[in-house]
C-alpha cells in the first residue's frame, strides 16, 4: 500500500492512498511545454552538480547507448564531500583541486582553513583565500559571499551573511547540519544560528591571516592584493579591532620605500627613548609623504613615521586610538607632547626668542586676518620657513578631502601658520619696513605652506603672478 500526491504547482493537490508493487518512491514531473529545456540531459546534469554533487546517496541518469541500442544508468553526482573527510587524510593537492573546482579558478590559494565545529551547532568550514584577486573586489557592492551547504545540499550562492564585508576576499563553503532546506536570503539575515556561524568564522579568518604573517614573502603578497580591502576591518569589526590592527601594514620612514610591509609591532620595538607615541602622516602619495616638511623633525631626531597614502587610511585612523599602550598621532596636528620630547632634547625655543617674535607674530596676524586660525613659532622645522597645521580636534586636511570626494560638503579649515625662527627667510622678513612688501612675502609663505600641505591652491594663478613678481626684483 502506497500513498499518491498530486499538484498542478498553483497551490492546491490532493493526496490518495494506492497499491505499490514495490517499495519505494517515484516522483513523475511534467515540464510545461515553455520549459522542454528542463528535458535536455546536459541542463539535467549541470543542475544536479550545482546542487547534489555532494550528496552521499549516488543520483543516476538513464542513458542510451547509440552504438549498442540499449539504455544503461550512468551516475551524476560524485556521492561524497571532501569537506566532510578528516584533514589528516587529504592531502595538499586535494585541497587545492577542490578549490580550482569551486571557484573556477586556474590558480593555486594561497592558504586555506578546514574546520569541523561540534556541540551546540554543528557545521564545516573550508576557507580559502584566492591568489588571484577579482578586478572589482574594492566595490563594497562585489557580489561576494560562501557556498551555503545544509546536509551536504547545495542552497546558496554568494551568502554574504556569513562574513563580514571586509573578509569579502575569501572563498569557500559551510555545511550546516541545523539549519533548515528551505532557508533563504531573507531567514539568513534573522538568523541566530547564522550569526554565531559568522562570529566563529571571522575569526577563523583573522586566525589563519595571523599564521599567514608568520611566513612574510606570502603576507606581503597577500597584503599587495587585499590590503586595502582588510583597511575596512576597524570600523567595520569593533569587537575583532585589535587582531585586524595587527594585520596591518605600513609604508614608514624607516625603510625608505613605498612599499606597506611595516607592521605595528616591528614599529614598537623601534620607538626611541622617550618616544610616548606612534606618529603617521596621510598624503595623496608616497612621494609628497616622503618629502613632507612636517618630516623635517622627525628625520632628524631618528623618529620613524608611519606614511599613509591610501584614499581609505584618513577614515581608518579616526577608528584607531592605540596599539599596545601608544597613542596614534598626526605629525600634521598640533601635539604638545611633542613640544615635551623636544624640551628633553634642549631644542626648545626659549622664552626670549618667543618674546622678541611676539610684535611680529601679532603683525602677521593682522595681514591675515581670518585667513588662518592662528600665527605661532615652531621647533618642528630644520630646512622649511613655514608649515600649516590643524587643532588636534579639528577635521584634518586627507579627511576633508575625502568627504569632497564624497560630494559632501565640508566645513572650511582653519589652518594654524607656524614659523621656523631659525630660517634665513623669516629673519629677512623680520626687518622688512614696507607694509606692502611685508604683506606680499607673508602672503606668499602662506600659499607655499598650504600648497605643501593640501597639493593644491584655490587661486594658483594669484600665486604664481605674486613669485613672478619677486623674482622680477633679483
Amino acid at each position: 500500500e502506497g500513498v499518491f500526491w498530486e499538484s498542478t504547482g498553483e497551490g492546491n493537490y490532493h493526496i490518495a492512498n494506492i497499491n505499490k508493487e514495490f517499495r519505494g518512491t517515484e516522483i513523475i514531473l511534467h515540464i510545461r511545454p515553455k520549459y522542454d529545456e528542463f528535458l535536455d540531459v546536459w541542463r539535467i546534469k549541470t543542475i544536479i552538480n550545482k546542487y547534489s554533487e555532494h550528496i552521499s546517496l549516488p543520483i543516476e541518469i538513464e542513458m542510451y547507448d547509440e552504438k549498442k541500442k540499449k539504455y544503461y544508468w550512468e551516475q551524476v553526482n560524485k556521492a561524497q564531500a571532501l569537506w566532510l573527510r578528516n584533514k589528516s587524510d587529504i592531502s595538499e593537492k586535494e585541497y587545492k583541486e577542490f578549490y580550482k573546482q569551486l571557484t573556477y579558478d586556474s590558480t593555486d590559494p594561497i592558504i586555506w582553513s578546514h574546520n569541523h565545529v561540534e556541540g551546540k551547532q554543528e557545521y564545516i568550514s573550508l576557507l580559502y583565500i584566492p591568489f588571484n584577486i577579482p578586478w572589482d573586489i574594492r566595490n563594497r557592492d562585489y557580489k561576494n559571499g560562501l557556498k551555503l551547504y545544509v546536509q551536504r545540499v547545495f542552497i546558496m550562492e554568494d551568502a554574504e551573511q556569513l562574513l563580514p564585508k571586509y573578509l569579502r576576499f575569501i572563498r569557500g563553503l559551510v555545511d550546516s547540519n541545523d539549519l533548515p532546506l528551505n532557508v533563504s536570503r531573507e531567514i539568513l539575515q534573522k538568523n541566530s544560528i547564522i550569526h554565531n556561524i559568522k562570529i566563529t568564522l571571522t575569526k577563523k579568518v583573522l586566525n589563519m591571516l595571523m599564521k599567514l604573517t608568520k611566513k612574510s614573502e606570502k603576507y606581503n603578497d597577500f597584503w599587495k592584493k587585499y590590503g586595502l580591502i582588510l583597511k575596512e576591518g576597524p570600523a567595520e569589526d569593533i569587537k575583532n579591532k585589535n587582531i585586524i590592527i595587527k594585520l596591518l601594514r605600513f609604508t614608514s620612514t624607516f625603510n625608505n620605500s613605498s612599499e606597506q610591509n611595516v607592521s605595528l609591532d616591528d614599529y614598537i620595538k623601534r620607538m626611541i627613548k622617550g618616544q610616548k607615541k606612534i606618529y603617521f602622516l596621510t598624503s595623496d602619495n608616497y612621494l609628497s609623504a616622503k618629502s613632507s616638511p612636517h618630516l623635517e623633525f622627525f628625520y632628524q631626531k631618528g623618529i620613524e613615521v608611519l606614511l599613509l597614502t591610501d584614499h581609505i587610511d584618513e577614515w581608518m585612523m579616526s577608528y584607531i586610538n592605540e596599539f599596545e599602550g601608544k597613542t596614534f598621532q598626526s605629525i600634521s596636528k598640533q601635539d604638545n607632547s611633542l613640544d615635551e620630547f623636544i624640551e628633553n632634547k634642549n631644542n626648545f625655543i626659549e622664552d626670549k626668542i618667543k618674546e622678541e617674535f611676539k610684535p611680529f607674530l601679532q603683525k602677521i596676524q593682522n595681514v591675515l586676518g581670518n585667513k588662518i586660525k592662528k600665527v605661532k613659532l615652531t621647533n618642528r622645522l630644520i630646512n622649511t620657513p613655514a608649515i600649516v597645521t590643524t587643532d588636534s580636534n579639528e577635521m584634518s586636511t586627507q579627511m576633508a578631502k575625502l568627504f569632497a570626494a564624497a560630494g559632501q560638503k565640508i566645513p572650511e579649515i582653519k589652518y594654524n601658520f607656524e614659523l621656523n625662527p631659525n630660517h634665513i627667510l623669516i629673519k629677512k622678513i623680520l626687518i622688512i619696513k614696507d607694509e606692502k612688501y611685508f604683506s606680499e612675502f607673508i602672503n606668499l609663505l602662506l600659499d607655499e605652506a598650504i600648497l605643501a600641505e593640501k597639493g593644491n591652491l584655490e587661486n594658483p594663478n594669484k600665486f604664481i603672478n605674486l613669485i613672478n613678481k619677486f623674482l622680477s626684483k633679483i
